[in-house]
Protein backbone atom coordinates (compact mmCIF):
# COMPACT_ATOMS: atom_id res chain seq x y z
CA UNK A 1 0.00 0.00 0.00
CA UNK A 2 1.40 3.40 -0.94
CA UNK A 3 0.88 6.69 0.88
CA UNK A 4 -0.42 10.01 -0.38
CA UNK A 5 1.13 13.46 0.23
CA UNK A 6 -0.16 13.54 3.81
CA UNK A 7 1.32 10.12 4.58
CA UNK A 8 -2.12 8.48 4.70
CA UNK A 9 -2.23 4.92 3.34
CA UNK A 10 -3.66 4.87 -0.18
CA UNK A 11 -5.40 1.81 -1.55
CA UNK A 12 -4.13 0.08 -4.68
CA UNK A 13 -7.60 -1.26 -5.42
CA UNK A 14 -11.08 -0.07 -6.30
CA UNK A 15 -14.29 -1.45 -4.87
CA UNK A 16 -17.27 -2.36 -7.03
CA UNK A 17 -18.96 0.78 -5.71
CA UNK A 18 -15.97 2.82 -6.91
CA UNK A 19 -16.34 1.35 -10.40
CA UNK A 20 -20.07 2.08 -10.35
CA UNK A 21 -19.37 5.71 -9.42
CA UNK A 22 -16.62 6.12 -12.05
CA UNK A 23 -18.96 5.00 -14.83
CA UNK A 24 -22.23 6.25 -13.34
CA UNK A 25 -23.74 2.77 -13.50
CA UNK A 26 -25.62 0.61 -11.02
CA UNK A 27 -24.00 -1.90 -8.72
CA UNK A 28 -25.34 -4.88 -10.68
CA UNK A 29 -23.71 -3.58 -13.87
CA UNK A 30 -20.49 -2.83 -11.98
CA UNK A 31 -20.43 -6.42 -10.63
CA UNK A 32 -20.90 -7.77 -14.17
CA UNK A 33 -18.01 -5.60 -15.36
CA UNK A 34 -15.81 -6.67 -12.44
CA UNK A 35 -16.55 -10.32 -13.18
CA UNK A 36 -15.96 -9.93 -16.94
CA UNK A 37 -12.27 -10.83 -16.76
CA UNK A 38 -11.23 -7.63 -18.56
CA UNK A 39 -8.96 -6.57 -15.70
CA UNK A 40 -7.48 -8.13 -12.57
CA UNK A 41 -9.68 -8.62 -9.55
CA UNK A 42 -9.04 -10.00 -6.09
CA UNK A 43 -11.76 -11.80 -4.17
CA UNK A 44 -11.56 -11.64 -0.38
CA UNK A 45 -14.43 -13.65 1.03
CA UNK A 46 -17.46 -12.23 -0.74
CA UNK A 47 -15.78 -8.89 -1.46
CA UNK A 48 -14.27 -8.02 -4.83
CA UNK A 49 -11.37 -5.61 -5.16
CA UNK A 50 -10.24 -4.37 -8.56
CA UNK A 51 -6.57 -3.62 -9.24
CA UNK A 52 -6.31 0.13 -9.92
CA UNK A 53 -3.39 -0.35 -12.30
CA UNK A 54 -5.07 -3.14 -14.25
CA UNK A 55 -8.36 -1.21 -14.41
CA UNK A 56 -6.70 2.03 -15.51
CA UNK A 57 -4.62 0.20 -18.15
CA UNK A 58 -7.83 -1.41 -19.49
CA UNK A 59 -9.62 1.94 -19.49
CA UNK A 60 -6.78 3.58 -21.47
CA UNK A 61 -6.95 0.77 -24.03
CA UNK A 62 -10.71 1.25 -24.34
CA UNK A 63 -10.25 4.99 -24.84
CA UNK A 64 -7.67 4.36 -27.57
CA UNK A 65 -10.05 1.92 -29.30
CA UNK A 66 -12.82 4.53 -29.21
CA UNK A 67 -10.53 7.05 -30.98
CA UNK A 68 -9.93 4.75 -33.94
Amino acid sequence: MSTNEKGTPQSRTYTVNDIAAIFGIGRASAYKLANSGLFKTIRIGNMIRISKKSFEDWLKMEEMEDRK
